[in-house]
């Protein structure tokens, strides 16, 4: 525990910020801005691939409340730039080799703690939640962030939908576990498949989002498709994709990348400039998609969302708990 099983493949090897902004640099100079077109946002792919779907009409509606007046970042920026391991350790793996991936059908598994349990189909998991837009930032480990137009609905709905018992003190997610199609996985680089958690609050937080679209079209396989989670006050590795299953538990679950480097990734992710990461510096961010010689700038607090999550947290030691 707390080892990667793989000596090989070690957290100091993962290639460092300057590396990976300097291959995004390059990229960069193929990235538009998207225009906003007819009240929803919408952007032509400059992949030389098709496009993810569009959602159906009504498609969702926008919700100003949760999101950002800071402008997007390009369909390209968003799909070609990932981490998502199960489909390579380079940012640009996700994007060349997860186009043959099979997201539909799929189905979830609810477990645990709750009085409706059984595995549902997506189509029952989405039937009864109005989808709606909010446009988040989006913050990852390795000092770069990113402005994303996520559609989705609030993570609380669907537990409410599911009645967790007085015993449910947390919610564990689970990604797909499949190597034939998702090659990352035939690695030991962590102990599959992935895994991730919340505490229940926040997992009924309002701005806690289960997202099955990004741009107005459903998610691309390179963003996790067709279910992931984003909690926008926590690093992204919080955000787990392609989830075959939800289970409530009384106790803290393990997660995928405490355990493998606990002195790197807490099970609490919060962003916290104060608190370095072992490798670099969390106080400063640069915006993919940006000029690369550009000024960094401050990393928020909760990434910018103190309002809403900081009385979540209080009394906490938010260095010891990371």
């Amino acid at each position: 525990m707390g080892q990667y099983h793989d000596p090989s493949i070690r957290p100091s090897e993962i290639p460092s910020e300057a590396v990976y902004f300097d291959r995004r640099y390059v990229l960069a100079a193929l990235a538009t801005s998207a225009a906003v077109i007819g009240g929803g946002i919408e952007a032509a792919p400059q992949t030389g691939r098709p496009a993810a779907p569009a959602l159906p009409e009504p498609r969702y509606t926008r919700n100003p409340k949760f999101s950002t007046n800071e402008p997007p970042n390009s369909w390209e920026d968003i799909t070609t730039y990932n981490n998502f391991y199960e489909f390579g350790f380079e940012k640009e793996d996700p994007y060349r080799n997860s186009q043959n991936f099979r997201s539909r059908p799929w189905s979830v598994e609810i477990d645990g703690e709750a009085e409706i349990r059984g595995r549902f189909t997506l189509e029952d998991i989405l039937k009864p939640h109005s989808l709606e837009e909010r446009i988040y930032r989006f913050r990852c480990v390795e000092a770069w962030s990113r402005i994303v137009p996520w559609v989705g609905f609030p993570l609380a709905d669907l537990i409410r939908r599911f009645k967790p018992t007085s015993r449910a003190k947390f919610v564990e997610f689970t990604t797909l576990l499949d190597p034939k199609q998702m090659p990352g996985q035939r690695t030991r680089v962590l102990d599959w498949p992935y895994r991730e958690g919340l505490r229940i609050d926040e997992a009924m937080n309002p701005l806690t989002l289960l997202v099955v679209g990004v741009y107005g079209k459903w998610l691309p396989n390179q963003s996790g498709a067709p279910l992931r989670l984003i909690v926008p006050w926590k690093y992204g590795f919080k955000g787990i994709k392609s989830i075959v299953r939800i289970q409530f538990t009384e106790r803290q679950p393990a997660t995928s990348w405490n355990l493998s480097a606990p002195d790197e990734y807490g099970f609490f992710a919060n962003v916290n400039p104060a608190v370095d990461h072992p490798r670099w510096g969390q106080s400063k961010e640069r915006r993919i998609g940006g000029n690369f010689l550009a000024s960094r700038i401050d990393t928020l607090p909760f990434n910018g969302y103190a309002a809403e999550v900081a009385s979540l947290y209080r009394g906490m030691d938010l260095r010891r708990f990371y």
